[in-house]
């Protein structure tokens, strides 16, 4: 047998693709740089942890895990059902956002097929796009904010069957307002769905978050307990729809995906809703401070309705990449955005006051690097 049979024969599809991941972790910097970070603001965890209730629930499980968990995920949907006035049959539980984006695609999408999303959007979606073969789509980014009326017109245009929409954004924190969400939901192409990914609702202003409607089969809402939850290390979010569009996802879910530790630990997080509004008031207090820190440093810090702020760093994207470069020379994991014109900014997330305390002294250090 002549030696390339030998291994397994890969997909044409999956043998074309690059093997790689969307994000590089924190972690793999510090192994490469051979020292741990002093300050984590740049993966849009929450650093102001989860609830005591699901810490308690937690330990309690932790002798629990030889059983594998409810892989109907009963209990936490009937709570998040409860949490958001809708039915059972309208909650599917996932291991996080990342996960539903991938069933979703896996649902929807064949090698060919239309997919429209921003450019610059969430790159973990376009990673699941491609893993199925689908043809991406992006129209570009309005005053730092998706443009819901470009993302219908590509939709009309390109016979689409899924559309991406994040609201608020990610990576620049921006959103919509409640009515030209809906504006954009209820003009969504016949023979489409709408993916409004709604992980960081829990940060948003009021009126950015429209009702609730799960009769509509043209639309998904996707949250997630990783974020002002607290348990993005747990992997365990949600989607809200139409019966019949949840009730396909057992079609191709990963039934024991959810482990019960996630499963126990969201359920106790759902129930402190008062921890939950401690964490939103210190998550809008670092980013008035992160706010503040950028202007003193003659930068300007993009209006936020997220765990984050975006700073426009005032020059082009390798400028940017330069100060982000210089910040993790000094300890400070951050991230900023992929393309142009996005990426004349870094994205820093919402921190401890010693986190920021950090930022504060190193900078203006990083940026005087940057510039020399």
């Amino acid at each position: 047998m002549s030696e390339h049979l030998r291994g397994p024969r890969y997909t044409k599809l999956v043998a074309e693709l690059p093997a790689t991941v969307p994000f590089v972790g924190p972690e793999a910097q510090e192994r490469a740089r051979g020292r741990k970070f002093r300050a984590r603001i740049g993966a849009n965890e929450s650093v102001f942890g989860p609830s005591p209730r699901a810490i308690a629930a937690m330990q309690q499980a932790a002798a629990e895990c030889w059983m594998y968990a409810d892989p109907e995920n009963h209990d936490l949907k009937t709570a998040v059902a409860k949490h958001h006035g809708v039915s059972f049959e309208n909650i599917v539980v996932g291991e996080g956002i990342d996960a539903l984006l991938g069933y979703t695609v896996r649902m929807l999408i064949e090698p060919g097929n239309v997919v429209v999303t921003s450019l610059g959007a969430y790159p973990t979606f376009n990673f699941h796009v491609a893993g199925y073969g689908g043809r991406l789509v992006r129209v570009p980014y309005v005053g730092d904010r998706e443009d819901p009326e470009a993302l219908l017109d590509a939709a009309r245009r390109e016979n689409a069957k899924l559309i991406y929409f994040a609201n608020p954004d990610n990576p620049m924190g921006s959103w919509w307002n409640a009515q030209e969400v809906q504006r954009l939901i209820d003009n969504v192409p016949s023979g489409a769905l709408l993916l409004l990914d709604e992980a960081y609702s829990d940060t948003a202003p009021p009126d950015a978050i429209p009702p609730i409607d799960v009769g509509n089969p043209q639309v998904l809402r996707l949250r997630t307990f990783s974020k002002a939850y607290g348990l993005a290390g747990l992997r365990v979010g949600y989607a809200i729809g139409e019966a019949s569009v949840v009730r396909a996802f057992d079609k191709i879910r990963n039934h024991f995906g959810v482990n019960r530790m996630a499963h126990v630990a969201a359920l106790a997080a759902l129930s402190d809703q008062p921890y939950l509004s401690e964490v939103v008031a210190k998550i809008a207090a670092a980013r008035e401070r992160i706010g503040a820190i950028s202007r003193d440093n003659g930068l300007e810090a993009l209006p936020s309705a997220t765990n984050f702020v975006a700073v426009d760093c005032g020059g082009d994207g390798a400028f940017a990449r330069r100060v982000l470069e210089e910040l993790i020379a000094r300890d400070v994991f951050v991230r900023m955005p992929g393309v142009a014109p996005l990426d004349r900014c870094i994205r820093i997330s919402a921190g401890t006051d010693a986190d920021l305390d950090i930022l504060a002294e190193e900078l203006p250090r990083a940026l005087k690097a940057a510039r020399g």
